[in-house]
C-alpha cells in the first residue's frame, strides 16, 4: 500500500479500511494507507435508517471506504462513517488507490534508476510529490503534460529527467473534448467559398496539442469539435477557431 507521509488522516478524508472486528453496536477496523492504525464505525453511521443486524452491512475482512468524523491522536481514536460516502466517492476512492499503486512502481523504477531504496526515493521526493499534487500518481500525470511540472519542487535535475521519461512512457495523458456551433452566412456573390475559406482558416488555427473538427450540421450551422489535453486550454482554442472564422 502506497505510504504517506501524515501519521493520521485528516478530517473528511475518504479512507480505505479493513474491517477486523464486528459488534452489535460498531465496527472496528484498520486503515489500510495509515499503517494499520485502527478506526471505529459506530452503527449509526454504518448505513442510513434503523439496523436490524450489522452484520448485514459489515463484516470481517471486508474491504471498505469510509469517511473520517474525527481524529485523536491523544486517544488514538478515529471516529468514521460508512453511510456518508456515496458510490461515486467509494469508486473513484478504489480507483485512485489502483492508479496509486501504479505510480509507486513508477516511482520505485526510478529509484533503482537513480540507485535508491524506495523509502530513500519517498524521504528526498516522493513525499514532496504529495504534498505539491495531491498523490504520486497526479505528480506523474503532470510531468507526462509538461516536462516541466516539476520545477521548484524537485531540486535535483537528474530525478527530474528520469522521472520525466518514466512518465512519458507509461502514463496516458487524458483528453477534453468539448463542442460548440459556429453560424456562418454570407451575402456576398462568392459566399460559399467565403464560408468555406472562413471554416478551413479555423481548422488552420489549430494548436500542436490541440485538434479542431468541423462539421455541417444544416447551413448557416457548423460544429466544432475541439479535443486538448486540458478544458482550459479546448476552451481556449474553441475560442480562437471562432474568431478567426468570424473574422
Amino acid at each position: 500500500m502506497p505510504r504517506k507521509r501524515s501519521e493520521w488522516p485528516s478530517l473528511d478524508e475518504l479512507v480505505l479500511c479493513t474491517v477486523t472486528k464486528v459488534f452489535p453496536q460498531a465496527a472496528y477496523v484498520t486503515l489500510d494507507e495509515y499503517g494499520g492504525k485502527e478506526g471505529m464505525i459506530h452503527i449509526s453511521e454504518v448505513a442510513s435508517g434503523w439496523i436490524k443486524n450489522i452484520r448485514d452491512h459489515v463484516r470481517e475482512g471486508q474491504k471498505i471506504v469510509c469517511r473520517v468524523l474525527s481524529v485523536d491522536p491523544v486517544r488514538g481514536a478515529i471516529d468514521l462513517s460508512l453511510r456518508r460516502v456515496k458510490e461515486s466517492e467509494k469508486r473513484w476512492k478504489i480507483e485512485r488507490i489502483k492508479l496509486e499503486q501504479r505510480a509507486e512502481k513508477l516511482l520505485e523504477i526510478a529509484a533503482k534508476k537513480m540507485k535508491k531504496t524506495l523509502d530513500e526515493a519517498y524521504e528526498e521526493i516522493g513525499f514532496k510529490l504529495q504534498e505539491k499534487f495531491g498523490d504520486l500518481y497526479g505528480a506523474f500525470e503532470a510531468l507526462a503534460k509538461d516536462e516541466h511540472a516539476l520545477d521548484g519542487v524537485i531540486e535535483n535535475k537528474k530525478w527530474i529527467k528520469i522521472l520525466a521519461k518514466i512518465a512519458k512512457e507509461n502514463i496516458e495523458t487524458p483528453l477534453y473534448k468539448i463542442s460548440g456551433t459556429l453560424v456562418l452566412s454570407s451575402h456576398r456573390p462568392n459566399g460559399v467559398e467565403a464560408i468555406r475559406a472562413a471554416l478551413l482558416a479555423a481548422k488552420a488555427s489549430a494548436t500542436a496539442d490541440a485538434k479542431i473538427e468541423i462539421y455541417v450540421e444544416s447551413p448557416p450551422r457548423y460544429r466544432i469539435n475541439v479535443t486538448a489535453p486540458s478544458y482550459k486550454t479546448a476552451e481556449a482554442v474553441m475560442k480562437q477557431a471562432a474568431d478567426v472564422a468570424i473574422e
